[in-house]
């Protein structure tokens, strides 16, 4: 079975979602593509919508991954990682999408409409399905003392 990914948007990074969606829904590791919007443009609903309701698909386990953008992918990040057991960070270059997974275990994948081309956005996104944390390395130990913090 492949991978469930929850995907949204504000107003500012809808289109780069949009192409991002259907590379996902073409690619054969994605089994499903939960699209939590904005639909267009013109939609002015506030990001910090999207990236929860997105955020917690993942930690209801409806949704594997995620990946969200917005204007610069900071905001997304932040507004998701106010949900419990959620590790989103924005990623704008290879490395970062490799460390995301490897080191922190991340689920969501943050992108900067105004910040990166759409050619890099959908390379990245590509990526993210390259990687599988693995809870035996040397990484686990950091992850369960980031989650250690999540009650306070």
């Amino acid at each position: 079975m492949g991978f469930v990914v929850a995907v949204g948007a504000d107003n500012a990074g809808v289109e780069y979602k949009n192409k991002i969606k259907a590379d996902l829904e073409a690619d054969p590791r994605i089994e499903k593509v939960i699209d939590l919007g904005v639909g267009n443009t013109e939609d002015q609903t506030a990001y910090p919508h999207t990236a929860v309701g997105v955020a917690r698909l993942v930690a209801d386990g409806e949704a594997d991954r995620a990946i969200l953008v917005c204007g610069t992918g900071m905001g997304v990040a932040i507004a998701a990682n106010k949900v419990k057991g959620i590790r989103a960070s924005t990623a704008h270059d290879s490395f970062s999408v490799e460390r995301l997974v490897l080191s922190n275990n991340g689920q969501v994948l943050c992108l900067g409409a105004r910040v990166i081309g759409i050619e890099l956005a959908r390379r990245l996104a590509k990526e993210f399905f390259n990687y599988t944390f693995d809870p035996s390395s040397a990484s686990a130990p950091k992850v369960d003392a980031i989650c250690s913090y999540e009650g306070d």
